[in-house]
């Protein structure tokens, strides 16, 4: 009985999050379809009043639903880790899928678990890892960025020499590198025909992709367009230079490589004692979230294993 009725549960919160999400954020194309129907001359079908109504201010409550988070501080900052990462949704669309898909942990963890405080620990799950999920992706990202940097001066290089302006060159990359330069510097080449100069659509890269390689590149090729030079001299020392560095980066990686996975180990082994015992006997536990005490104990045990783990991570990680 109680699987069928988590079962049950699980569906009804799908459809609703689904649904929700249809209604706020992705009712554009149906409010487009809508609208041409509406207004075809020769189209016989009429559209409802009532409905043109509902669906009018269902339009407006999504327009003030997205300036309310809009209007949030870390929305920029939020735009920019989105873009960063490849994520190709708007600011205030992952606000609300983040805060409905909370919910829904929170309660689901209650339904499964039968405890109060399994809510919080659900929603927590969801709306934190998010940002964690977040970072990983923007780093993974990154990462594949500068993996492909270097390839990529190589054919601005070829390409200067064979007598390619620079932005001839920059087109040249996108038909011979993969993603993500590729979709980087397409986006680009269609801001500088949109009206953006060459140095604001760097500027704009940079942003998008905080590399500290891609940094050096722009930097270079900014002051070569003001105190002039061979930039194909240039290209060619940051070149290797990029590639000098990723080689002692990999030989860091490789060598400190247990020391990282001790720390995840060491870090993690507590939490994963403490739910497992929780799952398997939480009467032991009852204390701990009741007495002062237990509280107090919890806390620092929490405090004293992050700063541990950021000991570690902190030794572990060296800048090149």
């Amino acid at each position: 009985m109680k699987i069928l009725i988590f079962v049950l549960f699980m569906m009804t919160s799908i459809f609703l999050f689904f649904s929700l999400f249809q209604m706020f954020f992705k009712s554009d194309k149906k409010m487009e379809r809508r609208m041409k129907s509406f207004l075809k001359e020769n189209d016989q079908k009429e559209l409802d009043k009532r409905s043109f109504h509902f669906l009018v201010q269902t339009k407006l409550f999504q327009q003030s639903v997205q300036e309310k988070l809009k209007k949030r501080r870390n929305t920029k900052k939020l735009e920019q880790k989105l873009i960063s990462a490849g994520i190709s949704i708007r600011p205030e669309e992952f606000v609300m899928f983040r805060m409905i898909l909370s919910i829904i942990s929170g309660l689901t963890a209650y339904l499964i678990f039968n405890n109060w405080f399994m809510i919080l620990f659900g929603f927590c799950f969801i709306y934190f890892g998010s940002n964690i999920w977040i970072k990983m992706k923007q780093k993974k990202r990154i990462k594949m960025f500068n993996d492909g940097l270097s390839d990529m001066i190589t054919t601005l290089i070829s390409s200067l020499r064979a007598g390619f302006s620079l932005v001839q060159s920059f087109q040249s990359v996108i038909e011979e590198c993969e993603s993500p330069l590729k979709e980087e510097i397409g986006l680009m080449i269609k801001e500088m025909q949109y009206g953006l100069s060459l140095e604001e659509a760097l500027n704009e890269l940079k942003e998008r992709m905080p590399s500290e390689d891609l940094d050096l590149m722009i930097q270079s090729i900014l002051i070569q367009r003001q105190i002039g030079g061979n930039l194909s001299v240039i290209l060619e020392t940051i070149e290797q230079t990029i590639r000098d560095r990723n080689k002692i980066q990999g030989q860091i990686s490789t060598l400190t490589a247990q020391g990282r996975l001790s720390g995840w180990v060491i870090g993690s082994m507590p939490i994963a004692v403490g739910f497992i015992i929780f799952l398997i006997e939480p009467e032991y536990f009852k204390d701990f979230f009741k007495h002062p005490i237990g509280i107090m104990l919890i806390v620092a045990g929490v405090i004293s294993g992050t700063i541990g783990f950021i000991l570690i991570k902190k030794i572990t990680t060296i800048e090149v």
